[in-house]
Order: structure tokens, then sequence, then C-alpha cells
């Protein structure tokens, strides 16, 4: 994930705002659809090391997936999350912004605006 990126799911309103925020400042971004192209594994790390976040607090605890994996188990490590995120990508928090190897959660969604030069 070096391009700048957008993580895009357009059923969620956020996600949506943080899409037209970026394209009225005329950024160049790729967008991700994520539900249709779920990031790997190995893609959901890099993307939480440009978080600088582990794997829980990229988890949206509100989907059903959440409940019916028993994500809440406190003893999950990362690895697991990751997977279940990789496996079901509803579980991941949205929208994503990546750009120039750091990343922010789009909640609100100005935060994008927080990777664009001043």
């Amino acid at each position: 994930m070096s391009k700048n990126l957008l993580l895009h799911n357009p059923r969620c309103s956020k996600s949506r705002a943080a899409l037209a925020l970026l394209q009225e400042r005329h950024v160049e971004f790729e967008v991700v659809p994520y539900l249709e192209a779920p990031p790997t594994p190995a893609r959901l790390r890099d993307l939480l090391r440009k978080l600088g976040i582990g794997a829980r607090d990229l988890l949206r605890t509100g989907e059903a997936e959440y409940a019916a994996l028993g994500l809440a188990d406190p003893t999950l490590d990362d690895e697991a999350i990751i997977r279940a995120m990789a496996a079901h990508p509803r579980l991941i928090e949205r929208p994503v912004f990546v750009r120039d190897g750091r990343a922010v959660i789009g909640r609100p969604p100005e935060r994008v605006l927080d990777l664009l030069p001043a």
C-alpha cells in the first residue's frame, strides 16, 4: 500500500463524506472498494503500522460478525483479529485514508485532511 488510497464503502455516509472532501481538494488517490477486494492479512498489518494502532482499534464492534465470531474475547491476539478482518471486511473501520506512508481513520470524515499539507 504505497499509493495514496481511500479504503471506501460507498454505502457509508462517513466514507462518502471523506471521499467528497478529498475530491473537493483535488487530492490524487485510488479508491479501494475493500468490501469487494478485501485486504490480505499482510496489507492489514501494513495499514495498522501506518495508523499506529492495534488490530482491535480498527474493528467495527457493531457488526453482526463481531458478535458471531466472538471478537470481544480479550484473549484474542492481533493476528486472530487481522485474520477475521481479512475474511470479513465489514469488520474494518471506515473510511481509512493512506498518504505518504501514514494513515488515518476518517471518523469524523475531516480527519482525512490531517494528512494533507498545510
